[in-house]
């Protein structure tokens, strides 16, 4: 009988040291993966730039670890852009992204010279308010049309999306006017996002076509911001496309359209996030009861929902292994439960494993994106520490949350 090790760290190691439920990171993954998009998404016809998508997992030291490795970040909420800036992120290097921001973020924005997003009308026009003659760097998201075919609530450019405006219609008309009679608004191009984890490579090439097209409608050259969405592995159907041909067939596709249309790009920019994060994390638990009804198995474990709700939210789909028996024969289906009071709180619905016992260790992979993020306190239980581990030396990056931090602004 053996044990996984996550980047030579036996995870009874970790259990001992950290408790569980406990989100774990190869960090070596995490600089891999960064390094790969850097080193293949180059052109020699503009320039490019990775920018960290953070909603994906935003704690300071993944900024920290992204600022050391010269990549930008975006962010979504004050909270995410409040955590960049105090990692002393560099302003021009930060990208403010959202359908609603609030007056108070876009104050922030514009006080420490912060890459704004605009998502419509009413938002240019408040940034012109606020502005107060200071130059204020923007995009324009476009909904592009680009209909990618993943989960509907993670499709982002369908022709009714809550994201962006559509090139040519009456608010975009209006937003380049106003634009034209505010010099401090410095318009560096366009952004698009058609969605998240997507496997069909031609939804990328059509969102390049058409926003290389738009760009033949000005004189100067544009920066475009392509958004991210590629997909990763999360169980064995999955047939995902690597980052380092993924970077390639954009470029590609890239300067095969600047040159059909005959137009210069300034700069071009990626979103990754999931592919960064994703399957660099791990998150462990320890199984509590086992129970069989007439017909399924379940495997209890310590966390659920409250750590990993995807599959409740939008059917994820993850795979898992018995980490303290991972070399034994995997003869029964099992549930994988959580503890919630919620007939949902199902991570993983079938799953051939071993037999297992109380006290054994439960791995779920590829949870390094949107499940710290998306942790809650739902039942009141606790948010789960978050440990790196590079080169076979763990470390904790952040604390599990205490029953007294939990109730610390109830009044």
């Amino acid at each position: 009988m053996s044990n996984l090790k996550i980047n030579n760290v036996d995870v009874v190691e970790l259990k001992e040291k950290y408790n569980t439920p406990l989100y774990v990171y190869d960090e070596n993954k995490l600089i891999n993966n960064i390094n790969n998009f850097k080193n293949n998404f180059v052109s020699n016809q503009f320039e490019t730039e990775i920018i960290f998508a953070s909603k994906s997992f935003n704690v300071k030291e993944m900024l920290r670890l992204t600022k050391e490795l010269g990549i930008g970040v975006d962010c979504v909420s004050m909270g995410e852009l409040y955590t960049a800036m105090k990692v002393d992120y560099d302003c021009k290097k930060i990208y403010m992204h959202g359908n609603n921001k609030s007056i108070d973020e876009l104050q922030m924005c514009i006080n420490n010279n912060v890459n704004i997003v605009v998502d419509n009308l009413d938002e240019l026009e408040t940034i012109i308010a606020l502005a107060n003659n200071k130059l204020v760097n923007i995009y324009i998201r476009l909904n592009v049309g680009v209909d990618a075919h993943t989960h509907k609530y993670i499709v982002t450019s369908h022709i009714d999306s809550k994201f962006g405006v559509i090139y040519n219609s009456e608010d975009y008309l209006e937003m380049m006017k106003l634009i034209d009679k505010n010099a401090n608004i410095n318009f560096e191009g366009f952004h698009a996002h058609i969605g998240s984890q997507i496997f069909d490579l031609d939804a990328f090439k059509a969102e390049i076509t058409k926003l290389v097209g738009y760009c033949k409608d000005f004189t100067k050259p544009l920066s475009l911001d392509l958004g991210g969405g590629f997909a990763v592995l999360y169980t064995k159907e999955d047939k995902p496309v690597a980052f380092d041909v993924v970077s390639k067939i954009l470029i590609n596709h890239l300067e095969s359209a600047i040159l059909e249309n005959d137009v210069k790009l300034k700069k071009v920019s990626i979103e990754p996030g999931r592919s960064i994060v994703a399957e660099a994390g791990y998150t462990l638990y320890t199984i509590g009861f086992i129970k069989q009804t007439p017909n399924r198995l379940y495997y209890f474990i310590d966390g659920g929902m409250t750590d990993n709700i995807r599959p409740a939210l939008y059917q994820a789909k993850y795979n898992c292994d018995v980490a303290t028996k991972i070399d034994e024969e995997k003869i029964n289906k099992v549930c994988i439960a959580g503890k919630c009071c919620e007939s949902g709180d199902i991570i993983i619905e079938d799953v051939m494993l071993p037999n297992a016992h109380t006290g054994d260790l439960l791995v779920t992979y590829t949870t390094g994106a949107y499940g710290y993020s998306m942790s809650s306190n739902y039942n009141k239980a606790l948010t789960p520490a978050v440990v790196f581990i590079k080169d076979g030396q763990s470390r904790l990056v952040v604390k599990r949350q205490t029953y007294e931090e939990l109730l610390e602004r109830e009044i």
